[in-house]
């Protein structure tokens, strides 16, 4: 059962990385990030209950200890909902995935990493190239053809620095969030740690819910939300998902599948939202995803 929970791991994130676009994308709404944080924060706020009915253990000592960690990831994905408005999925979902190698960089560096093959070095230099290299492609894109590939988006993104920091940002906190995650769960449960981190971003999604809803007296229209729900059903089963085909066994090879799952989206981005991307932004892209790729198959 590994590759099937793998594969649906895999189109569950790309579904979320999907609708979560659709979601965001509008660079009018100001609020559309504290908006999809309320829509994850409320389908991962349900299926916490579910787990803990279900019998998982959960105490305010679990939740505060894993409160750190659980902020990275949370400040990392709101930071990611903000560029989704100003850059294509195309080119985010690469950089932000891109977080395994920045990882490996820290683990190195710090001198936490244990000795790794030559292919996982050549995985890192490629992942961190392609990144550079795709924001060098990026801004300095000629205004012109920018426009004329991004026609029949219908949605045209204007060279920004903002653009590219924000992926940048989501990369930079993720990887912290992933580097601290592994020294808490020296400590704790891993199934009680994810009930800590869905309680916590449920709170997150109150607190926007508050800010948005009540304070800035956002509107909340059906047919424009229900992309952000759908995203968030995704985003949360792929978690579930991922936890599964890392039990099973056969993590070595369920781990390259998962890790590439944003092929997935570029390939969704490319056939259902009509993004059109250069050749150099397309070889950036391959160089990061063959690193990701690579360190999937490393990675246990």
């Amino acid at each position: 059962m590994w590759f099937w929970f793998a594969i649906i791991t895999l189109l569950c994130w790309s579904g979320s990385d999907f609708f979560s676009k659709i979601g965001c994308r509008d660079s009018k709404d100001k609020y559309s990030q504290f908006k999809m944080v309320m829509a994850v924060g409320l389908v991962m706020g349900i299926h916490a209950l579910i787990e803990i009915i279900g019998g998982v253990e959960i105490s305010w000592q679990v939740i505060w200890t894993y409160l750190p960690v659980s902020l990275l990831y949370i400040g990392s994905m709101a930071l990611g909902y903000v560029g989704l408005r100003y850059i294509e999925l195309s080119i985010s979902s690469p950089i932000c995935n891109a977080s395994g190698a920045l990882v490996a960089i820290i683990a190195i560096v710090s001198g936490t990493a244990d000795p790794m093959e030559w292919p996982q070095y050549l995985a890192i230099a490629l992942a961190a190239a392609g990144v550079i290299a795709l924001g060098f492609v990026e801004a300095h894109e000629d205004d012109a053809l920018r426009a004329a590939r991004q026609e029949a988006s219908n949605y045209k993104y204007a060279k920004s620095w903002l653009a590219l920091a924000l992926p940048i940002a989501y990369c930079l906190l993720d990887a912290a969030g992933t580097f601290a995650d592994d020294l808490v769960l020296e400590t704790l449960n891993e199934d009680s740690a994810n009930v800590a981190y869905e309680l916590t971003f449920f709170a997150a999604g109150v607190v926007c819910f508050i800010y948005t809803v009540l304070i800035k007296k956002q509107p909340l229209v059906a047919n424009v939300e229900r992309p952000k729900y759908v995203g968030a059903i995704f985003e949360t089963a792929g978690q579930l998902f991922y936890i599964y085909a890392l039990a099973s066994g056969e993590a070595a090879l369920a781990a390259p599948i998962i890790s590439s799952y944003c092929v997935a989206s570029v390939l969704w981005s490319r056939l259902f939202l009509k993004e059109k991307l250069s050749w150099k932004h397309y070889a950036c892209i391959a160089t990061t995803i063959a690193g990701i790729i690579i360190m999937g198959v490393y990675d246990m």
